[in-house]
């Protein structure tokens, strides 16, 4: 039996795994609250997440109907470039901020000046530190609370702080190490140097943790978490990383040739490369893989919460909103929406805030305002996908995950704007099992590969291929989404 952890932005997930049995046993969530503001402030508290994992995990037992002393190890998937402080008593010393926090923008740009630009930002670290990254959420503690800056002895991210509350090491791996901002993705080491510009304070080889590559395990469950689950002393817990991360081994997107799309709270567009890649569109991000190689990324900042706030508006929920989009025709009658409510990172518009275009005393349905937040939220991962493209990056398939891929009409929109066949799988837990897969793969259970292939399958009955009139509709309704963009 393994545990897969995904500690997301909405809530955390807990997937009991057997090994034996080759399946998935049982599934446990637990909600999050958040902090924020107008300003783009997005907090949570680091406590809430451990409570929540304790709170999914008895749920996954419980339907698992297993003995959790079975249990031979776990991986933890967590949310990237948050950023949990802790002083010389491990205490926090502040909120966790979060990867949607597009408070702090203008430490960023300040951070590239720093560096001295954004090509030469690329050139040190084979990527660009963008606002919701930690870099900048470090410079902004700095300014805001200086005193306790001074006290800071461990910086971490969400996946980090589980796997240290779970066992004490202080450690992290390169694919979520990749989206701090000074780590090096092409060598796969902390830039020293990027730090120091950063925090001079501050001495990195005392508060950055330790960088483990993800075949490794980092160590074996304290005898208090222990017994506070019901587990063994003996479970070992494995690197773990960021959730694009374990969405991609949870995808079987390990190798050449894989697209996955994630229609969460955020939007995510990835692929495995063998090497990294040069020559690439700013906006994608090169994160290395926690399988050895890199992972091209483009992420949105809104996506299903985008959805949500208009759902909260309406006082409707999932089914209503999807019902209502099939009720408005493609182009909802003339309506577009720009649908930045955090800001977004691609295209980069940090400090943008949503706008509606396009209403009239007819087409002011809601109905149509569903279907134009749907398409709009789409358009904007589309144009991560041109970026895709751009690097040469080819998409014959999207393999679909996130809550936004149980749609019906969603998937068939996103095979029509994208003009690609659009695929889930039968597990739909992709960050979890995807955790779970590293844990069995880290205590040589079987091979990587053969773990995907064991684990993950292709839902026959959720493909949908592109409409070709659709296509060309969307095609048209996405250059007037462009021309809005560019106002």
């Amino acid at each position: 039996m393994y545990i897969g952890i995904d500690c997301g932005t909405q809530g955390t997930k807990v997937v009991v795994v057997n090994y034996q049995q080759k399946k998935v046993l049982g599934v446990g969530y637990a909600p999050h609250n958040i902090i924020e503001n107008s300003q783009g402030k997005r907090e949570q508290q680091p406590l809430w997440w451990t409570n929540a994992l304790i709170e999914a995990f008895h749920q996954a037992i419980k339907l698992s109907e297993i003995d959790p002393l079975l249990i031979q190890g776990i991986g933890i998937s967590g949310q990237q470039h948050g950023l949990v402080m802790l002083d010389d008593n491990d205490l926090l010393l502040y909120n966790a901020k979060l990867w949607c926090d597009t408070e702090t923008s203008l430490e960023n740009i300040d951070f590239i000046k720093l560096i001295g630009g954004e090509e030469k930002a690329f050139s040190l670290l084979g990527i660009l530190p963008q606002t919701g990254y930690t870099a900048s959420k470090i410079r902004w503690f700095k300014k805001h609370y200086p005193e306790k800056y001074r006290r800071i002895a461990k910086i971490m991210l969400p996946h980090d702080y589980l796997n240290y509350w779970l066992t004490g090491c202080f450690n992290t791996e390169y694919g979520d190490a990749s989206g701090t901002g000074y780590f090096d993705v092409i060598n796969r080491k902390w830039h020293i140097e990027v730090f120091h510009l950063l925090a001079p304070e501050l001495d990195p080889q005392k508060v950055l943790p330790q960088l483990v590559s993800s075949e490794q395990k980092i160590g074996t469950i304290k005898p208090s978490i222990a017994k506070l689950l019901g587990l063994s002393e003996s479970v070992i817990v494995s690197t773990g990383g960021g959730d694009n991360m374990m969405g991609a081994i949870g995808t079987g997107n390990i190798k050449q040739g894989i697209v996955t799309m994630s229609l969460g709270t955020s939007g995510t567009l990835y692929t495995y490369t063998d090497k990294p890649l040069t020559h690439l569109p700013i906006e994608i991000a090169n994160f290395c893989s926690s399988t050895g190689g890199w992972l091209p990324l483009i992420c949105t900042m809104n996506m299903t919460s985008a959805n949500k706030n208009l759902m909260s508006l309406l006082h409707i929920d999932v089914n209503q909103f999807n019902e209502l989009v099939q009720n408005s025709p493609i182009g909802a009658e003339g309506i577009t929406i720009l649908p930045f409510f955090n800001g977004e990172r691609v295209p980069p518009r940090p400090q943008a805030k949503a706008t509606i275009f396009g209403l009239d005393t007819t087409n002011f349905t809601q109905a149509n305002l569903c279907r134009a937040m749907m398409e709009a939220t789409s358009f904007t991962l589309r144009y991560g996908l041109e970026l895709f493209h751009q690097a040469g990056l080819s998409t014959e398939q999207i393999r679909l995950i996130g809550g936004g891929a149980k749609s019906k009409i969603w998937r068939q929109m996103i095979a029509d704007i994208m003009n690609t066949e659009v695929v889930c799988l039968k597990e739909d837990e992709a960050a979890a099992l995807g955790a779970a897969i590293q844990a069995m793969w880290v205590n040589q259970e079987d091979s990587l590969e053969a773990l995907c292939d064991i684990f993950i399958h292709i839902e026959r009955q959720s493909i949908r291929k592109p409409n070709k009139q659709n296509v060309i509709k969307y095609n048209e309704l996405y250059q007037k989404y462009l021309v809005m963009l560019a106002k």
